[in-house]
């Protein structure tokens, strides 16, 4: 069985988290700019634990200055991606890290994805799409500003509305308002949850947000009527096992709660987060699973049909994903 050659479907990654180490140092040095801290002697992203990992991340991301460097970055984490059988990924982008939350600006930056993205499909056949995301332990009111970006590019590129960042900074509540004028605008939405924060945050993602995916969700296994409210309103868990064990959520493999979300009748699928902070690719964290759960290639396709189906992509997009898989 050689799931490397799998054709894979990931809908859980960040596009700066993606940034291979060696890019970054190289647009660094390209700028002239200090990055002390960011890696270890290894030359690999270095962080000690989660809000580190954050600061970590942000400091790295500091280099993507222009539309341009966002275009390069596009096309480097995609090669990365295709390597791996990725067929479809989306990605979460942000417009406080691309022009400060001006709209003008993230147009600009949304055209040069968009076009990295148009490469890429022509060069390696993977398709990209950006879910738009406020950084939640940012202000508040800065998730307003971040919506209405989202919603004025809305459409073939931009897909999605979501949330990520610090568990622990405010509550989904404080957010309703920016995620209703991403429903209203018809956008499909998601939102990190479950992962640092308990069981209780997920239920409260999905009551207080209306969204039809979580981020991660996995500690949604800490409280049975959470499950049974994932499988009752059919919500999607965008998993990601390689990133939920190096930060340390779970021990190991054979721990992480993937396999009994999935035989509880939750829907999941597989994903890398951050993949180079995290030392995961999408064919590790595939070998990691089957070797963990003997799950076969026939398990990886119904995963791979969840995601196709449950993908913010228009209906052109997946039923020539649904193809591919079959």
């Amino acid at each position: 069985m050689n799931l490397n050659t799998l054709p894979k479907i990931e809908l859980h990654t960040h596009l700066e988290g993606a940034a291979p180490p060696e890019f970054i140092r190289r647009l660094a040095q390209e700028k002239h700019m200090d990055l002390s801290g960011v890696f270890d002697d290894a030359g690999n992203y270095a962080f000690d634990n989660f809000l580190h990992f954050l600061k970590v991340y942000e400091a790295a991301t500091a280099v993507l200055q222009t539309p341009e460097d966002y275009h390069r970055l596009t096309l480097a984490v995609l090669e990365k991606s295709a390597a791996n059988g990725v067929i479809y990924t989306e990605n979460f982008v942000s417009p406080d890290f691309c022009g400060g939350g001006d709209l003008g600006a993230w147009k600009e930056y949304v055209h040069a994805m968009q076009d990295a993205s148009d490469m890429a499909e022509k060069s390696h056949g993977i398709v990209l799409k950006g879910i738009v995301t406020p950084i939640r332990h940012f202000e508040v009111g800065k998730a307003k500003e971040v919506a209405h970006c989202a919603v004025e590019t809305f459409g073939d590129w931009v897909v999605g509305f979501g949330i990520g960042g610090d568990e622990g900074a405010g509550k989904f509540s404080d957010f309703a308002y920016a995620y209703d004028m991403a429903r209203e605008a018809g956008m499909h939405l998601t939102a990190h949850a479950g992962e640092f924060a308990g069981a209780q945050s997920v239920r409260s993602a999905i009551r207080d947000l209306g969204v039809s995916r979580i981020g991660h969700g996995v500690r949604a296994i800490e409280d049975m009527s959470v499950v049974e409210e994932l499988v009752e309103r059919d919500v999607v868990l965008e998993v990601c096992p390689g990133s939920n064990i190096a930060l340390g959520l779970f021990p190991n493999w054979e721990d992480h709660p993937i396999a009994r979300l999935r035989d509880a009748g939750v829907k999941v699928t597989v994903s890398t987060d951050d993949p180079p902070f995290f030392h995961t690719t999408m064919n590790d964290e595939y070998n990691n699973l089957a070797r963990a759960f003997s799950w076969g290639e026939d398990v990886f396709k119904e995963i791979n049909i969840t995601a196709a189906n449950a993908a913010f992509c228009d209906d052109a997009t997946r039923k020539m994903l649904l193809e591919k898989l079959e």
